[in-house]
């Protein structure tokens, strides 16, 4: 048990071959080494675990290498090789700033810099975490930087560069790490697996490398752990398991839901996601992401964005063949939509399973039933012997006018504008007289329909949604509500010129959408420049003084009296 050596150290690189995704960057390390032109400092920066600290040991371990193979490949059998191998060579310095930061951790650096190396040509000062180091520090550490003694050479190791002052950048040859993409941790982890007897599936490599995030140590971890559960057989159920991830047969099995117009199936599916205790946020981005990767799929130009196994590459391509570009679209916007409203929503399931019938009606054809012309073509089919009857049948559909007449007893026609209310968050309206028997009076009430002054706010606000792309639009929306001034006049009152021709120019587009949300063709708002009230203000000795005189006429008595001077 003591001999265990977790993955992430006992398979480190050694060389800058073994080095995983990272071939330009050890490829000019490797040429600088050869032509001998290396710089006095460097920065290696990039996200976790993609080979920093692994390549800048790499990098002090060559230079100091007393016979390099090929100029850049150290051998492995000389003293100062063999002391690093060891851990006792005292050329190479690592320094975590993320627990030395203070000034005082720099300075002993600086005093260590005189001392010259005892074996080999450079001693090599690795800080990792560079960017946590405090100001104070940074600045003592300046001027050793930019000019050391010949033999010192230090590599700063960071995660944030953005963190680390530009003074210390300019002084640094800045390596730009990538993150370690999915095919290259995939065949890195099938290598290892291979090394130690242990068989593995693609598809559990490849839940392996998406939770990895781009970062070989993170994978390396996870295989470890999976490895402890599953022993010499990794299987892709079991790794899901493990990792707690959703299989990803759900995502195709709702896909498969929704172009079939499926409903019950994919509320069960829901279901079964929740029982298994994901959270229903995840699962929404989740298959938003696979929606995306649906997209990338349909075109072979896009294919490479879609970084997974050959196996899954596969099935996406066979779904994305049955998926229309338009339903894409218009599915991720309701997954997007639900997204957003996920987060502030009080029924947080109510709002999932809505966005989830959104996705099994799209491209529902929508359809009103007509029965008048229905009757009268089923009653001449059964007398089509005589040629002048069909002329009185015409007149026959006549008494069915009544029949028409029942027929306002469906008022789904009304139900269907209501649907925007919901969405803008207006109030119930009040419901059309039943009594109306004729249909073009409905729509005449339902175009220029009352609406109160809090029906109006809470439209303004949702207005605010549908421009979240215009920052500057969305703020003027909700800096300044239209105040109702009659049954269909508002008023907004803005601070200042400017704003006021932002809002003009914005103002007919907003109107039309007012217009429709309210159902009210005569709703008009009126832009007022807002008047303040502005006191004096005193700047001035003298202008202090008048105001202080008109405050108490008897200060300009004293002021004669004394013959005092304003200063």
């Amino acid at each position: 048990m003591s001999d265990y050596i977790v993955s992430a150290r006992k398979y480190r690189p050694q060389t800058f071959e073994t080095v995983v995704g990272q071939g330009t960057l050890t490829q000019t390390l490797q040429n600088s080494i050869r032509q001998g032109h290396l710089a006095h400092a460097y920065l290696f920066c990039g996200p976790r675990g993609v080979g920093k600290t692994t390549c800048a040991r790499i990098f002090a371990k060559t230079i100091n290498c007393l016979n390099p193979q090929n100029g850049f490949d150290a051998c492995n059998e000389c003293e100062s090789c063999r002391a690093f191998n060891e851990q006792r060579s005292f050329n190479i310095h690592e320094l975590d700033a993320a627990s030395n930061n203070s000034v005082e951790d720099i300075k002993s650096i600086i005093d260590q810099v005189r001392i010259p190396p005892q074996i080999g040509k450079y001693s090599v000062y690795i800080i990792d975490e560079v960017h946590m180091l405090s100001t104070a520090a940074f600045n003592a550490l300046l001027k050793t930087l930019e000019e050391p003694p010949s033999y010192a050479i230090f590599i700063l190791a960071t995660t944030e560069k953005h963190k680390v002052l530009p003074t210390i950048l300019s002084r640094c040859q800045v390596y730009d790490f990538n993150r370690i993409t999915v095919p290259d941790i995939i065949a890195h982890l099938q290598k290892l697996a291979a090394n130690e007897g242990i068989t593995v599936s693609e598809e559990a490599l490849n839940v392996v490398a998406q939770k990895a995030d781009g970062g070989m140590r993170d994978a390396l971890s996870i295989f470890d752990q999976l490895v402890a559960f599953c022993g010499t057989t990794i299987t892709y159920e079991r790794t899901i398991e493990v990792l707690n991830v959703l299989n990803v047969d759900y995502y195709f099995s709702l896909v498969d839901s929704a172009l079939s117009h499926d409903v019950t199936r994919a509320l069960l599916l829901l279901n079964e996601v929740l029982n298994h205790g994901f959270d229903a946020g995840h699962f929404v981005t989740g298959f938003a992401q696979h929606l995306r990767d649906v997209l990338v799929s349909k075109d072979p130009q896009t294919l490479p964005l879609l970084e997974t196994s050959d196996a899954i590459r596969a099935r996406y391509s066979a779904q994305a063949q049955h998926c229309a570009p338009m339903w894409i679209f218009q599915a991720l916007d309701i997954l997007n939509t639900c997204d957003i409203n996920y987060r502030t929503a009080r029924n947080k399931r109510l709002t999932v399973e809505l966005a989830l019938v959104k996705l099994c009606q799209l491209g529902v054809p929508q359809t009103l039933p007509q029965t008048a012309p229905a009757p009268a073509p089923r009653q001449t089919t059964p007398a089509p012997s005589a040629a002048p009857k069909p002329a009185p049948q015409p007149a026959a559909p006549q008494p069915a006018a009544p029949a028409q007449a029942a027929q306002p007893a469906a008022p789904a026609a009304p139900s269907i504008p209501k649907m925007p209310k919901i969405s803008l968050g207006l109030g119930p309206k009040p419901a059309p007289k039943p009594d109306a028997p004729e249909t073009p009076q409905p729509p005449k009430e339902e175009q220029n329909r009352p609406f109160t002054a809090d029906q109006l706010r809470d439209a303004w606000v949702g207005l605010a949604t549908t421009h979240h792309e215009e920052l500057r639009l969305k703020q003027l929306i909700e800096n300044y509500t239209p105040v109702l001034v009659n049954d269909a006049t508002a008023e907004i009152q803005m601070p200042n010129p400017w704003q006021m021709n932002q809002m003009r120019a914005a103002m007919p587009a907003l109107l039309a959408q007012l217009r429709a949300a309210l159902h009210n063709d005569q709703l008009t708002i009126r832009l007022v420049l807002a008047e303040y009230d502005r006191e004096q203000l005193a700047y001035t000795a003298e202008e202090k003084y008048a105001l202080m005189q008109e405050a108490n006429p008897a200060l300009a008595v004293l002021k004669e009296k004394l013959d005092l001077q304003i200063d």
